[in-house]
């Protein structure tokens, strides 16, 4: 039999996963010509003579490595995301990654258009908006926008991209359209003052905008501008052609300096004579909107003409001021006047264009009297900021009693800006992080009280390389001083973004600031999200908090209907909308999150109550209001249309007037029935996104299934189905009318998040989101027959590792590093007695399952094919804290070691259980092992005899001094101890002959240290194993490498951490010549036959090849591999695994009934049979050749007339009487012409 790379099956009634279903997908989840999956040559193992073949580790998902770009990497949990397109076999692959969601996404005159609040798309700074070209995968970044895209509406006959979301571009805010000319467009209303969630094409053909707004057009203008005065005191002040009069040289002496009184200290003079410049350079960046000028007149000086330079774009700005000798408004550039008029305290001047900057220069160019000076200057913004680092925000002299300002706890430094807007705060936190080990308050200068739109700006991690270690933190707020909404509900967002973003926080009334109340943002960490940060510490990062006041008298309350053939929005045309007319009767602070359209209506979903409906509705092409049913009694966050069917998810259990229990966050409404109907009985939080895609289940026919993610832990239970554990992602089989996680069949693992879809064809679709996919679900053990197949059993992590990971990946666990975080399955075998009445499968390790008769089954699992598959577990005393690491069967006994402690038989064990397969008992135990830490991580039998060698970590069985590795005699039940000079930690043991043990680990012969030793029977003594002392460290896995098992591989760690690979051919040691990334775990080694032959090497014969299993990082692999292959040359992946906690698996073993690894892919015999059957062979033929030979001599002489000559003395005698002597004479000189004459 042969394992090919491109086998594999969902389909319902098959066992493994078959060829069929691979072409079956091949046909659906392939993509443009443009993107191609390269295939993976097969393996070609051969497992003919091998029996039952099974693969034992941790995971929930398994697959063969089949085309380039398949990988083992887990979907991401930091809030980055992917654009995904399925590889022929079904498995998810990314195309590109972005640091943040990808929430929509439409075709666009054959570009495909992304939007979310992602900063950078494959590497490239993308602020929310960019194309991707599925031709060639490039990335074209749409300029000039910043924010995040929440809805995307192609419209292809009218060469236009609809944007909707929480963004500035162009002169618009919130909406804006996208042209083939590839320029911004704003729409005729310029956007809406709040968020756009979802955009749509009602059947009129009018754009429908959803969101979070009260009016059109961008954020209110506060009716106090200019109310923020941007810090000067804390800038870097410096000028140029100071005087030298003491008491005026500084440039700092106008800063802060509002009473416009001149003197020493408070003036600023330049040299006689001479123009000169005033410099502020800033920490941070600012938008000002006005500057406020104090000229001095100090002896007879001041200054004439001015001009204002802005960096660091070093432009010259324009400005409008109203003249103080004429009153009239008034614009300048380069030479703006200033009066010399004492009775004019200051001067204002409005800055025409709204610029970013980090710092100015002011140029003074012409002056009264002697010289030029100030006597005072300051800067406003309309802009409401309160930034963590104090110094940036407003001044003492501000004219507020409120000022704005940060309190912050926590290990915070000062990090400087890069790239991003201004410098900020860093905190460094030890893992585990605790919520409060550090926190940031913002308290904003509020000047009125009004609707508001918070933001949080987060900078960049790429600029201060921190984004393998930044995660998730929680934002809330107070924001009134009283009511029901007093407080924002904690926000959780995440800081990986590469780039400077903004998140929206809040929309809603704020209170103005007084000495009473003072509104505040607080941030603090996520607490528990180690598993998400891959690196060694937490980074968390403040920087500033923004406020803009809303315009609350538009006159919308979420809802807009946009006619596109009109260039201007009518008055008239807005209030007779169906759409607005019904906002309008929607309570105060509504929004709409989802619309959906058919051919004759447009659904609306939201948070949204009036007088008939509730969360949810459709408005038809009339124009009527169709109720749902009356709607949903809770917010909707997601729907799909599928036909004339409506997935709805959110956050709601039944129907507004309670007449359709079980719709728990997920609801189905059959648009045809007008009727609501639940799924399952739904699940136990939020559904935020429904996303449809393919799975092939049954027939090798692909169906539709839909997908949700969101806030959920449980698929509730309903009818016979038990609740089932998943982690915010579930998908709904329609043919099954349940969830595929609780089909039992061989069904594909998927989890992650999907947030959108789009078919860009017939057969070709793109996701988004991050999904872990794999060919078969199977939970820690899977059979390997024509692909791989399901063990009839159900593996589950135990409690210790499913509820926390903070220690990291299970992967790294491994006997070789310690056995307290290995999860999963360790080790297997198989067992038939003689008559073959018994067929049991043995699976040990860490893990939890059930049994038949409904019991748990802790850590070693039997399933009895010959009793239905039945499953049971060891019963008795044994901790379920044990772990399983090795198993070895000895006629009908099992010896199985590990981590493992309790009693059997009324008897203690301690790293070692006997148990009888033929009567499902216990035995009497073996005398405990015992030591510091015990831990057996081998087992083996002496071949052709009943002795038990157990290897580990141990000092003593029973009270036998007997370190390393012990002999138990079957016999005698006793053990006894193989020679004196061994110590250390045995990692791996193998039987070299029938009389030498091979045992590697990190060891000692006679206190030296060693990292293989050999054992020999007839002397008993240990030995290094010859050539070892060139391992250049511990040895945790061996193999044969040859028939004879004169050689073997090993693997091993060197003293850096790093893995090494080595071959020992008979003579000496030889490296494999290959290298591993860091974090590599080879858990074992083994040779296999190939049915192909491969390019021949010193180190491995053409038709063989290396496996080796655990968690393999291969250079230029771009993640783990479970299991790699080896041919001698090449190392190359050859099996991935998921599990479904976000991490990816690893595989301990390949267990096998026969262990017959080198017999030849012809099926061979051993070569003494051979010259056996030849010598046969040769000796037949002789007595062939022979017996033939004597058949021609007598058809010869038949021929001739022979005829034999009689035999019986009596008629001899008398022949002889009767011829004379001379006629014989005469017969013998005769010739042979005739036949003989007598």
């Amino acid at each position: 039999m042969r394992i090919s790379l491109r086998q594999s099956c969902t389909t319902r009634g098959c066992g493994s996963m078959s060829s069929q279903w691979l072409l079956t997908l091949a046909s659906l989840a392939s993509v443009s010509q443009a993107i191609t999956f390269n295939p993976i040559p097969d393996a070609n193992l051969d497992t003919s003579r091998l029996g039952r073949v099974g693969i034992a580790g941790d995971f929930d998902g398994i697959s063969l490595y089949q085309f380039e770009g398949q990988t083992e990497t887990p979907f991401n949990t930091n809030g980055s995301g992917q654009l995904l397109t399925r590889l022929p076999n079904g498995v998810f692959i990314s195309l590109l990654e972005a640091d943040a969601s990808i929430q929509t996404m439409c075709m666009f005159q054959g570009q495909v258009m992304l939007g979310g609040n992602f900063t950078s798309l494959g590497g490239t700074q993308s602020p929310g908006i960019a194309t991707f070209d599925p031709n060639t995968s490039e990335i074209t970044p749409l300029a000039n926008l910043s924010g995040q895209v929440n809805s995307l509406l192609c419209d292809d006959s009218a060469g236009k991209v609809y944007v909707g979301g929480s963004f500035r571009a162009a002169d618009s805010t919130n909406a804006i359209t996208w042209l083939a000319s590839k320029t911004w467009a704003s729409l005729p209303f310029a956007g809406f003052n709040g968020p756009v969630n979802s955009i749509t094409k009602a059947p009129s053909g009018h754009i429908i905008f959803g969101g979070s707004f009260t009016g059109l057009g961008n954020t209110s203008t506060p009716n106090t501008p200019d109310s923020q005065v941007i810090n000067l005191s804390t800038a870097t002040i410096e000028a140029d052609q100071t005087t030298s009069a003491p008491g005026f040289d500084d440039p700092k002496n106008i800063v802060c300096k509002t009473g416009g009184v001149d003197g020493a200290g408070n003036t600023w003079l330049l040299q006689d004579n001479t123009p000169g410049t005033w410099r502020a350079t800033f920490n941070f960046g600012f938008e000002p909107t006005k500057l406020r000028i104090w000229n001095t007149h100090q002896d007879g000086r001041g200054t004439r003409t001015w001009r204002y330079l802005a960096q660091p774009i070093n432009g010259i700005m324009n400005f409008t001021y109203i003249d103080p000798g004429t009153g009239q408004n008034r614009s300048c550039t380069s030479e703006c006047p200033l009066s010399n008029d004492p009775s004019v305290k200051f001067q204002d001047f409005y800055f025409v264009n709204v610029i970013g900057m980090n710092a100015f220069r002011f140029e003074i160019s012409a002056w009264y009297g002697n010289g030029g000076g100030l006597a005072g200057l300051e800067l406003f913004q309309d802009d409401i900021f309160a930034f963590a680092i104090n110094d940036f925000n407003e001044p003492s002299c501000a004219n507020t009693t409120t000022p704005s300002n940060t309190t912050v706890t926590g290990p915070w430094t000062v990090t400087p800006s890069g790239q991003s807007n201004s410098q900020y705060l860093s905190a460094q936190l030890s893992k585990p992080v605790a919520s409060d080990a550090a926190s940031v308050t913002f308290y904003p200068d509020i000047r009125e009280s009004g609707d508001y739109i918070i933001k949080l700006y987060t900078p960049g991690c790429r600029q201060d390389n921190t984004c393998l270690r930044r995660g998730q933190i929680s934002v809330s707020g107070t924001l009134t001083a009283s009511g029901t909404n007093r407080t924002m509900d904690p926000k959780i967002l995440y800081q990986t973004n590469e780039f400077d973003k903004y998140d929206q926080l809040y929309i809603g009334s704020i209170d103005a600031s007084s000495s009473s109340f003072r509104p505040s943002i607080t941030m603090t960490p996520v607490p528990d999200q180690e598993q998400s940060i891959p690196a060694d510490d937490f980074v968390m990062v403040a920087q500033r908090v923004g406020f803009e006041l809303m315009n609350s008298t538009g006159g919308l309350n979420g809802l807009f209907e946009y006619d596109p053939s009109r260039t201007t929005v009518d008055a008239a045309d807005v209030s007779s909308s169906a759409f607005v007319k019904l906002s309008t009767s929607f309570s105060n602070n509504s929004a709409v999150t989802s619309l959906v359209s058919t051919s004759d209506r447009t659904f609306v979903g939201g948070n949204f109550t009036s007088d008939d409906v509730r969360n949810i509705v459709a408005i038809d092409n009339n124009g009527k209001t169709v109720a749902l049913d009356g709607g949903l009694n809770g917010e909707v966050l997601s729907m799909y249309l599928s036909g004339d069917t409506l997935f709805v998810g959110g956050s709601f259990n039944n129907t507004r007037d309670g007449s359709t229990s079980g719709l728990a966050n997920v609801a189905v409404f059959d648009d045809a029935s007008n009727k609501w109907t639940t799924l399952g009985a739904g699940v136990n939080g939020a559904v935020r996104s429904i996303v449809p895609t393919t799975l092939n289940l049954s027939n090798n026919t692909p169906e539709d299934v839909i997908t949700l993610t969101g806030d959920f832990t449980q698929l509730l239970p309903f009818g016979d189905n038990p609740i089932a554990e998943v982690t915010g992602f579930a998908v709904w089989v329609k043919s099954q009318n349940n969830w595929l996680q609780n089909l039992n069949a061989p069904i594909p693992l998927l989890d992650g998040l999907l947030s959108t879809s789009l078919k860009v064809s017939d057969n070709e679709t793109l996701y988004a989101g991050s999904i872990s996919s794999q060919v078969l679900r199977a939970y820690g053990a899977a059979t390997v027959s024509n692909g791989f197949g399901n063990f009839p059993i159900k593996i589950q992590a135990p409690a210790s590792q499913s509820s926390n990971s903070t220690n990291g990946p299970s992967k790294r666990a491994s006997p070789a590093n310690g056995t307290e975080s290995i999860a999963g399955v360790v080790t297997g075998a198989f067992y038939e007695d003689d008559d073959k009445s018994r067929n049991i499968t043995i699976l040990g390790g860490h893990f939890i399952a059930n049994a038949s008769n409904g019991s748990a089954i802790y850590n070693l699992a039997f399933i009895d094919g010959a009793d239905s598959n039945s499953v049971t577990g060891l019963g008795g005393n044994i901790s379920e804290e044990s772990t399983f690491l090795a198993l070895a069967v000895q006629d009908d006994n099992l010896f199985a070691g590990g981590r493992v402690n309790g009693t059997a038989q009324g008897s203690a064990v301690n790293g070692l259980i006997s148990y009888s397969l033929a009567t499902k008992s216990f035995n009497p135990q073996p005398p405990a092992l015992a030591g510091d830490d015990v831990v057996v991580t081998s087992v083996n039998v002496r071949p052709n005899s009943g002795d038990v060698y157990v290897g580990g970590s141990f000092d003593r069985a029973g009270s036998l001094p007997c370190p390393s590795v012990c002999l138990f005699n079957t016999g005698s039940s006793q053990w006894n101890r193989p020679g004196f000079e061994l110590g250390g930690d045995v990692k791996c043991m193998l039987w070299a002959s029938d009389s030498v043990l091979v045992a590697g680990g990190n060891l000692t012969i006679n206190n030296t240290a060693a990292f293989l030793t050999s054992y020999d029977t007839s002397s008993s003594r240990w030995s290094l194993f010859s050539g070892a002392e060139a391992l250049p460290g511990p040895v945790n896995a061996l193999t044969p490498a040859s028939s004879d098992r004169s050689q073997v591989w090993v693997a091993g760690t060197e003293p850096n951490g790093s893995t090494y690979l080595m071959k020992y051919d008979g003579s000496s040691w030889t490296s494999a010549g290959v290298t591993f990334d860091q974090g590599t775990v080879i858990s074992s080694l083994q040779m296999f036959t190939v049915t192909q032959a491969h390019d021949s090497s010193d180190l491995i014969a053409s038709d063989q090849i290396l496996l080796m299993t655990g968690s393999i990082a291969i250079p230029g692999f771009g993640s783990t591999a479970s299991s790699a292959i080896f041919n001698g040359t090449t190392l190359q992946p050859f099996a991935l695994t998921s599990n479904t906690n976000g991490m990816t698996g690893s595989i301990s073993r390949i267990f096998v009934q026969t262990e017959a690894f080198f017999s030849s892919p012809a099926g061979g015999m051993p070569l003494v049979f051979v010259a056996l059957i030849g010598l046969a062979i040769s000796l037949g033929l002789m007595v062939l050749i022979v017996l033939a030979g004597l058949a021609l001599d007598r058809y010869r002489k038949k021929r001739e007339g022979y005829i034999p000559a009689p035999t019986s003395m009596f008629d001899r005698g008398s022949g002889m009487q009767r011829i004379p002597p001379h006629e014989l004479l005469q017969s013998l000189n005769q010739g042979r012409s005739g036949a003989p004459q007598v």
